[in-house]
């Protein structure tokens, strides 16, 4: 069997692009139309069979029949990574997370992830964008039922609760998932409550208030980090060198994977910091490049 190191030298660089491509699973159904601005995207049928993760798909049997048949057509036969948004239960649905910041039982929350993580992996899903720990302060803003409060050492015990509940112990113990920590970071702290709004945080606000819950699920053993939609004092979260590599890589030590949060690459062109698909790319991908947009925070 060819190790994941071997395959990787003999991919083409269109290929290493599109493992890092998700796709939402309609374009795997026969029987969707493909349109609207999404159609402007251009995705051929060679680019779906050759992506790396699908998001939004449920049900073993559709998960199955998507997987069977991405095998077939992907010359590389790397199997398909499926990705879902369990928040707060599969099937079975437990309070919103706000809601359960109220018990202050971080055990019980940590049996309540690892039932849905059981549901959700027996469905095929592989990746849960949970838990959502951002800090939040502002009722108007519309996500606040997603964190677990405005307290960041609470927020940090549940992040720690969430991630062990739908890691367990070890990938190799059945009914897992890999957990994804969102959203990095200052999310929750939008100007007037409008969400993808502009963030502006102090230095000491920033680390004693907002960056500790991330780090709690970091090191609780979370294996992924989404990235935030918005500007963290003028600079994209998405793009932002100090933040991604400075504190999420050499500080905490955190060796997983870096994903955007939806179409967040695209939207460093409105951010002004992008002037194209391309450079979005770029600026996205290798944060630690593009030192003229790295935050300056101590």
């Amino acid at each position: 069997m060819i190790s994941a190191k071997e395959l990787a030298k003999k991919m083409t660089l269109r290929e290493k692009l599109a493992q890092m491509t998700q796709l939402d699973g309609f374009f795997f159904d026969k029987d969707s139309a493909i349109t609207g601005p999404i159609s402007q995207m251009n995705i051929t049928e060679d680019d779906i069979h050759s992506v790396g993760s699908v998001l939004g798909t449920t049900g073993a049997q559709q998960v199955m029949e998507i997987q069977d048949n991405h095998l077939k057509n992907d010359p590389l036969g790397i199997p398909l990574l499926f990705m879902a948004d369990v928040i707060h239960g599969y099937r079975t649905i437990f309070p919103v997370p706000l809601a359960m910041g109220c018990t202050w039982n971080p055990d019980l929350v940590q049996r309540s992830m690892a039932a849905a993580a059981k549901e959700a992996s027996v469905a095929g899903v592989h990746v849960t964008f949970s838990p959502m720990v951002d800090t939040v302060r502002d009722p108007r803003w519309g996500r606040v039922m997603e964190s677990t409060g405005e307290d960041p050492w609470l927020n940090g015990l549940f992040a720690r609760a969430f991630v062990k509940g739908y890691q367990g112990n070890s990938y190799e113990e059945p009914y897992t998932l890999v957990s994804c920590v969102k959203h990095f970071a200052g999310y929750g702290g939008a100007e007037a409550g409008r969400d993808y709004n502009t963030v502006e945080l102090g230095p000491y606000t920033l680390r004693d208030q907002y960056l500790p819950a991330y780090q709690a699920a970091v090191d609780a053993g979370c294996d992924m980090v989404m990235t935030s939609f918005n500007t963290l004092d003028g600079v994209p979260s998405t793009a932002n060198a100090w933040l991604l590599r400075d504190v999420l890589r050499k500080e905490w030590g955190f060796q997983g994977t870096v994903i955007s949060d939806w179409g967040a690459v695209r939207e460093l062109i409105p951010h002004g910091v992008a002037e194209n698909d391309g450079e979005a790319a770029r600026k996205a991908g290798l944060p630690a490049v593009w030192g003229s947009f790295s935050a300056t925070c101590p």
